[in-house]
């Protein structure tokens, strides 16, 4: 990992950290709003659920990550042809909502997940379980 992040300065790699907590912070905040209504689900084409919290998260993530000007990919956004991204020399990994289906059964056991990938290697990922608000990074 010191050899990744030695292709950020300091200062910028605690900016993005910074940046990639409040964003899962912020999510996990909209996913608990939701946690305790009446959850609605929809399929997505590969017939895993997707819920409101999952949107909500997804576009909080994405308006904080842009403001870095670091490509983003997400299980919840438009996937971009490879050929676009082969050519990217960084992007963040971001998972708005990673167990789902925990979520809608109300156990508590789901994470907001953000990484930073620098020439194909991670760089720093944060991880947050709202209904804990248990931070990792």
């Amino acid at each position: 990992m010191k050899n990744q992040r030695n292709n950020f300065s300091h200062r910028a790699v605690d900016a993005l950290i910074f940046c990639a907590i409040n964003a899962v912070v912020k999510a996990g905040e909209a996913i608990m709003e939701i946690y305790d209504t009446d959850i609605a689900v929809q399929l997505k084409s590969d017939n895993s659920p997707l819920t409101m919290a999952d949107k909500n998260a997804n576009k909080i993530i994405n308006a904080l990550l842009k403001e870095t000007k670091i490509p983003i990919i997400s299980e919840e956004n438009e996937q971009i042809p490879f050929t676009e991204r082969k050519n990217w020399e960084s992007c963040w990994i971001v998972d708005p909502l990673d167990g789902t289906k925990e979520f809608i059964k109300k156990n508590g056991e789901f994470t907001v997940n953000i990484a930073l990938l620098f020439k194909n290697k991670p760089v720093l990922g944060v991880i947050y379980v709202p209904d804990t608000k248990l931070l990792y990074y």
